[in-house]
């Protein structure tokens, strides 16, 4: 059963995550806390892997999430890495390391950048 509110302990009465976001392998900060604003969006991404297997343009395995972070302006993430394009898609993995994807953003829409509440940890 899917939960009707976002998590509390993660996402602040203004919609913004309250903890700082971090790669769940490496533990590198992504995000600082009350930079992004919580979303449900249905989204695909790919099983986790190191980047050159995300962007070989294969029909990867993955998951349909649902809870994000979205991130209006690239700038804004202290940390972050791009696959190639995969059609119009890049996904965001970790610029430390480049495990991912944990987030996903379309070329279409420049300022909608999406990381997966699933993919990252928060601290």
């Amino acid at each position: 059963m899917e939960p009707a509110e976002p998590p509390n302990e993660l996402v602040s009465a203004e919609g913004r995550n309250r903890k700082a976001v971090l790669c769940q392998r490496c533990g590198s900060r992504v995000l600082q806390p009350g930079t992004a604003l919580f979303s449900r969006r249905q989204l695909f991404l790919p099983s986790m892997r190191k980047k050159p297997a995300l962007a070989d343009g294969s029909n990867p395995e993955g998951d349909l999430l649902q809870e994000h972070w979205l991130v209006d302006d690239m700038f804004i993430f202290e940390n972050v890495g791009f696959t190639k394009d995969v059609g119009n898609i890049k996904f965001l993995v970790c610029a430390d390391c480049e495990i991912g994807p944990i987030g996903w953003h379309c070329l279409d829409d420049k300022n909608s950048f999406y990381v997966a509440l699933e993919r990252v940890s928060h601290e």
